[in-house]
């Protein structure tokens, strides 16, 4: 018998599977039913009648797809097709992360792989779609980050403006979406590690040197900036987890 057999009895493990089969049932109605974003749903009634099961069974399978950002409830109203949401992969992979610092934070390091995977393997896209306009909001971006940096204020909201600024050319909504969820978890996981000192200003002239290999649009230089910046995010995590 596995472990994880043995730690589910499998009346409990039968109806795990049924209860995400009938997850994706509703899912696919939805689509079947060609809704959208903000459209109704069918009423509890409706589904457990469509579906064949009982309304506390259908009660809790709209509950989990409400978690996972799929639908939303509106008491009183009814239940809708929901918008973007990423709080629940937030949440997921913050718990994921601070998890792993217990065994040197290699979840944690994974995320930060992603991203920059993500920021050096597009940037030259990025550049290729950039107009003076795009290079004028960076700049007034930065140039406030240098003002904080200066003042001993806290940079955070400046970086991530500045990431979301840089592929703004791309008008890409999910790429926005996913490095908005990655800066969420990077800053709870550093939270939970408590801080360090920080240097402002080099933070800052680092975010310099990679506005200036995009305002003279140098894709491999942009790229290797980039990559080191997130080298420099990796190495702060790794020395503050195994301290």
């Amino acid at each position: 018998m596995t472990v994880a057999s043995a730690a589910v009895p499998p009346a409990r493990f039968s109806a795990q599977i049924r209860s995400h089969a009938l997850q994706n049932r509703i899912m696919e109605l939805i689509l079947e039913r060609g809704l959208d974003v903000g459209d109704a749903l069918p009423t509890e009634s409706e589904l457990s009648s469509e579906l064949g099961v009982g309304r506390n069974t259908v009660r809790e399978s709209l509950k989990v797809l409400q978690a996972l950002g799929v639908i939303e409830i509106r008491h009183g109203f009814g239940m809708f097709v929901a918008p973007n949401n990423f709080s629940a992969l937030v949440s997921g992979l913050t718990f994921r992360g601070r998890l792993s610092l217990r065994h040197k934070g290699e979840e944690a390091m994974e995320l930060i792989d992603v991203r920059q995977a993500l920021e050096s393997g597009l940037i030259g896209s990025a550049i290729d779609l950039l107009t003076e306009e795009h290079l004028s909001d960076l700049r007034e971006t930065m140039e406030a980050m240098q003002e904080a940096a200066v003042k001993g204020e806290p940079l955070a909201e400046h970086d991530a403006e500045f990431h979301r600024k840089l592929y703004a050319p791309l008008n890409n909504e999910l790429l926005i979406n996913l490095m908005d969820v990655f800066w969420q978890v990077y800053r709870q996981i550093h939270e939970a590690l408590g801080h360090g000192p920080v240097n402002l200003e080099e933070q800052a002239r680092m975010h310099w040197d990679i506005y200036e290999s995009v305002a003279s649009r140098d894709k491999a230089l942009a790229a290797e900036r980039l990559q080191r910046h997130f080298d420099g995010i990796r190495q702060k995590l790794k020395d503050v987890a195994s301290a």
